[in-house]
């Protein structure tokens, strides 16, 4: 059964709505990733990648938690991506790496200052994309009274 909640900022949506479309951002995200990687080098394909995977993070906070309000869950998902970058300075990312092309997906292996400004980049057009749709929709027979 759907439950419609009222968020923080008095906005209301619907858990399984929001779970669902959660569920459809992550492989679309994964795609947009890998997508880019394949048609771009350089800067382009690692900033947005860093971009890419805030906004993967933040599409799995809401997955597991729908009703969590939009600056929450975008700011999980950058501490989470701040918390693996910061991991890196340890070696240990870059030595599963080694083993693993999963690993080396998910938790990269080097340390990269400017990566971490991306990552918020990435939180904050995750956080604006859910304050949209969380949004009050006006009702299109209003404005039919209005003219």
């Amino acid at each position: 059964m759907a439950s419609d909640f009222r968020t923080s900022d008095g906005t209301q949506g619907n858990a399984i709505r929001r779970r669902l479309a959660a569920a459809v951002a992550v492989p679309v995200v994964i795609g947009a990733g890998l997508g880019l990687r394949a048609v771009a080098t350089g800067d382009v394909a690692k900033y947005g990648g860093d971009a890419l995977y805030t906004l993967l993070m933040l599409a799995l906070v809401v997955l597991v938690a729908p009703r969590t309000t939009p600056p929450r869950a975008a700011g999980v998902a950058l501490a989470v991506s701040w918390g693996i970058e910061f991991l890196q300075l340890t070696g240990l990312p870059a030595e599963l790496a080694r083993h693993s092309t999963a690993a080396r997906l998910v938790l990269g292996s080097t340390f990269n200052a400017p990566d971490l400004f991306w990552y918020a980049v990435g939180a904050a057009a995750g956080w604006l994309v859910m304050r949209g749709c969380a949004a009050p929709r006006r009702d299109a027979s209003l404005d039919e009274t209005d003219a």
